[in-house]
């Protein structure tokens, strides 16, 4: 267990990572789009180009999770994110030297291991192994701060871009990240006082007899279809909005809100907690996020309709976020966290890059959207059965051992 010290200290990990959290995304991922035009511009691809590189990192990061995660079990979050931090800094710093499209393939490929590095998955890791009572208060901060990387950098990126240029705003931002990322990560991060490697703990370290479990899978298999819908959603609202009569203006603005909608979602998740057992909460979570796309369904519907569906979907996705990082510890234990949840990752991973395509070639099939959508509907009743499969055979099937101390 952790001194009355280490346990504030805890908390200074918690402002380490909402820091170096906030400033990855923003630079990383929520960065990409506001270089994309100018690109165009001067290097004469298409746009299609372009974002096939950012797909590629996105996929190679997933692929990387379950590495990533014995890494982080094994050696603690420092040095892993200090070294994902300082190679996104040198090939953000890269990126603004390039002049054609292979290396720009082979520029975001390394930004997709540095993403594996740096990005929530082994933030969470790191949040797991710290705590155990306040675990989902503390991925709750996180998370809180970490949603504001689109609101801060998405104007400040393109702002840097007007005033300097896109490469020299490049430069800055690879300084940006050195600064509030690779030092806080090497000056601030450590591993828990009784942090010990993967192997000497409990039974629980043995992930193989985790993912042999029926909870594992039914786990995997809920989180996996909720973000194969949250994409298909993210991706396809705005235009099936317009198909149904909406203002183009009205549709931009409920979409938008499906992100806003996840703030109070996540600061719900804790009372809500202490009032609904594991089980109901996390099989509810599930069903609300399938059940809401019901409401874009029905013939009448208008604005008041689609912003119901806009509050209770987009509450649901920030819940689900909550429970994606602190279920697997609660559930499994913390001691094998990282390579248990990057195990999980990556069908999430396959799953997002699959939801766009998929659902826009459906739709060119059946040349409307309402089938694609019941299909969604379908989709996100089996992850609500899929999640209730894992709270209730979790008691049954997981070793005591998963319960003994961690960590506070």
């Amino acid at each position: 267990m952790l001194y009355q010290r280490d346990r504030g200290y805890a908390w200074v990990i918690v402002g380490t990572l909402a820091l170096t959290e906030t400033v990855s995304w923003g630079v990383l991922y929520y960065g990409f789009p506001v270089f994309l035009l100018p690109m165009e511009r001067e290097l004469g691809e298409s746009r299609a180009s372009f974002t096939g590189a950012f797909s590629l990192a996105l996929l190679l990061s997933g692929l990387a999770a379950p590495l990533v995660g014995r890494i982080l079990d094994r050696a603690g979050p420092r040095w892993p994110m200090t070294l994902g931090s300082l190679l996104a800094t040198l090939l953000v710093l890269a990126w603004s030297r390039i002049q054609a499209l292979p290396a720009f393939y082979a520029l975001w490929a390394g930004l997709g291991l540095a993403m594996a590095l740096v990005l929530y998955e082994p933030a969470f890791a790191t949040l797991a192994k710290w705590f155990e009572h306040r675990r989902r208060l503390a991925i709750t901060v996180l998370t809180l701060v970490g949603g504001l990387a689109s609101v801060i950098f998405t104007p400040f990126n393109t702002w840097l871009v007007s005033l300097l240029g896109w490469r020299a705003a490049l430069v800055a931002l690879a300084g940006l990240l050195f600064v509030a990322t690779a030092l806080p990560h090497a000056l601030l991060l450590r591993a828990p006082p009784d942090h010990r490697p993967v192997g000497r703990e409990t039974p629980v370290s043995n992930v193989r007899a985790v993912l042999r479990t029926p909870t594992f899978w039914a786990l995997s298999t809920a989180l996996t279809l909720a973000a194969l819908v949250t994409v298909a959603v993210n991706v396809h609202l705005l235009p099936y909005l317009q198909e149904r009569g909406f203002t183009p203006a009205f549709a931009a603005t409920a979409t938008g809100l499906v992100g806003l909608m996840q703030i109070p979602g996540r600061l719900l998740v804790a009372p809500l907690g202490r009032w609904l057992s594991h089980r109901t909460l996390t099989t509810a979570v599930f069903l609300v996020q399938g059940g809401a796309l019901l409401l874009l369904l029905l013939p009448n519907g208008r604005e008041a309709v689609v912003l119901g569906f806009v509050v209770a979907f987009g509450m649901a996705n920030g819940m689900i976020t909550i429970l994606r990082a602190a279920r697997p510890a609660e559930l499994f234990g913390s001691t094998s966290y990282g390579v248990i949840a990057g195990t999980m990752t990556l069908p999430m991973t396959l799953a997002r890059a699959a939801a766009p395509l998929g659902v826009g070639t459906l739709y060119t099939v059946f040349g409307h959207y309402e089938p694609v959508w019941w299909g969604l509907v379908l989709v996100g009743c089996i992850s609500a059965l899929a999640a209730a499969v894992a709270e209730s055979t979790a008691g049954r099937t997981l070793s005591p051992a998963l319960h003994s101390s961690e960590p506070e």
